[in-house]
């Protein structure tokens, strides 16, 4: 599977998200994942399954070097000693000696970002992650960590799908040479009802979903983590990797509405805040 390579680390472009998941549950499908070939895990503190996770990566047999884990610290504990709490947690549940990628998985109102993001990198430097990152940064938020901050940035992990645009995050993000990793790249299910990636799914004989999963990997600098829990679903994302779109398929992406964002709570940042 194809990789990105960002400060430092590679990671493959089709990752595993385990949102929603815990318990045996989780474990049971990270197994299943990592048994199908999935090499990169996505998991969070807020999650409460990273014990399942380092279960199943444990049960896995698969080198240390050879996998991918990424997870995040709580918006809620963003001041360094907090961080540094939360990551010593999160590393004993997952059983791990060190993280492949540590984010911020969202900013907070009240967050001194310069701090915290000195902290990960102090965690960076001690080599307990091998990289650090952010989630649900605005285009604002990313220009104050990347150019003002000056911190070693290595994904921003948002939204994004068929349904709602993030071309002037994505330009940026290009620009800076940061991945964007898509999470909900499904839209939480509902690109399988619509018409038009229906029809272009017919025209491929794929799905979908497939065909949702397919736009995101053809673009260049993008990476998804699909929640799937049975292996029926993780095999059919990982088929998705075969699917070539075309450019008719890609105009009639690019025509869908794209203001559909799914994931919205109370503490999100204000998305479309001037980037100033």
């Amino acid at each position: 599977m194809e990789s990105i390579e960002t400060q430092g680390i590679r990671f493959p472009r089709l990752g595993f998200g385990t949102f929603l998941m815990t318990g045996d549950a989780c474990r049971v499908a990270t197994e299943s994942a990592l048994s199908l070939g999935y090499r990169h895990i996505d998991t969070a503190e807020m999650y409460a399954n990273e014990d399942a996770v380092g279960d199943a990566i444990a049960n896995s047999g698969i080198k240390r070097g050879d996998l991918h884990v990424t997870t995040k610290v709580w918006y809620e504990n963003l001041a360094p000693d907090a961080i540094q709490r939360a990551f010593d947690l999160s590393l004993k549940k997952l059983k791990l000696d060190f993280v492949d990628l540590y984010l911020i998985h969202w900013p907070s109102k009240s967050m001194d970002l310069p701090r915290a993001l000195e902290a990960l990198m102090r965690l960076r430097e001690e080599g307990r992650t091998r990289a650090i990152g952010v989630a649900n940064f605005t285009l604002p938020l990313m220009k104050t960590a990347i150019e003002t901050v000056g911190a070693p940035i290595a994904c921003n992990q948002v939204e994004y799908h068929t349904f709602l645009d993030q071309s002037v995050l994505l330009k940026y993000l290009r620009a800076k040479g940061v991945p964007l990793v898509a999470y909900a790249p499904l839209a939480k299910g509902t690109v399988v009802d619509s018409p038009e990636l229906q029809t272009i799914g017919r025209k491929h004989g794929v799905s979908a979903a497939q065909v949702a999963i397919a736009w995101l990997l053809e673009q260049d600098n993008v990476a998804a983590i699909p929640k799937a829990q049975s292996p029926a679903s993780q095999q059919a994302n990982l088929d998705a990797l075969a699917v070539k779109l075309d450019d008719e398929d890609r105009r009639a992406i690019a025509a869908l509405p794209k203001g559909g964002r799914r994931v919205n709570p109370a503490f999100a940042p204000e998305w479309d805040a001037p980037a100033g």
